[in-house]
């Protein structure tokens, strides 16, 4: 990270101070995990260049568990909003699923029918920037109009004010019913005008959000064992796409 870059995230991750890891830069711990992430290594293949990979993982778990990267993400997609001219909250959020390969060890697998792949899927919902509001990992074999209003109530308690959310087709019927119900929301369902291949208005953006994670290799499948960690990985590459911004 550069020196702005840090700047922005020091109040995060440097509160605590006389608990943990006080003998090690907080700067050089997130360096790590960011590199790990991009490269795609093991724990215990971290360079020597970084710290032990015992003190980075275990670092990088006590962030997981205290929200730290979630709140450091959610930091980013205001200040990138707001340098944009837009408001920090967003009112309109775009949601749709990727489906990945998991490793044998992986807890929640299933078989999604549709795209052939035995694994999880991730679901996100994201503003108009194409900026990461929301995730949620579960069973590939849940389909979207099942599992949508989990990523969708997530976006919503973070971000009272959005005001719609748009899907695909997979999100019609229960996921409407659901949103309307617990949320009180409307649902866009961006049809397929042509039976092929077509750029969709806004759905786009969100395909956008999943090609910004294939640059990161620990995302070319889902090698997490616990989806919380997945989701946090994700999370990881996403906060490192907006800070590269700075």
């Amino acid at each position: 990270m550069t020196d702005k870059q840090w700047e922005m995230l020091e109040p995060i991750f440097s509160s605590n101070k006389g608990q943990h890891f006080v003998e090690h830069s907080k700067r050089d711990l997130i360096n790590a995990v960011l590199y790990l992430v991009k490269a795609g290594c093991q724990w215990y293949l971290l360079p020597n260049d970084f710290l032990p990979y015992k003190t980075v993982f275990s670092f990088y778990s006590r962030a997981v568990q205290s929200g730290k990267w979630e709140k450091a993400m959610d930091l980013m997609v205001k200040k990138v909003r707001e340098d944009a001219g837009r408001k920090p909250t967003p009112t309109y959020g775009l949601i749709d699923s990727q489906s990945a390969k998991t490793t044998l060890a992986s807890d929640e697998r299933g078989f999604d029918g549709g795209k052939k792949v035995k694994g999880r899927k991730r679901h996100i919902v994201v503003d108009t920037m194409g900026n990461l509001l929301a995730i949620s990992v579960h069973a590939a074999n849940i389909h979207d109009t099942k599992s949508g209003i989990t990523p969708a109530k997530k976006a919503y308690e973070k971000y009272s004010k959005i005001q719609k959310f748009c899907g695909d087709d997979g999100y019609r019927k229960s996921f409407e019913e659901d949103v309307l119900e617990q949320l009180g929301l409307g649902v866009d369902i961006s049809k397929c005008i042509k039976p092929k291949f077509e750029v969709l208005p806004l759905r786009w953006l969100v395909e956008r959000t999943f090609s910004w994670v294939n640059h990161s290799r620990r995302l070319s499948r889902d090698y997490e064992i616990k989806t919380q960690h997945q989701e946090n990985i994700f999370m990881i590459s996403h906060l490192h796409t907006l800070l590269k911004r700075y």
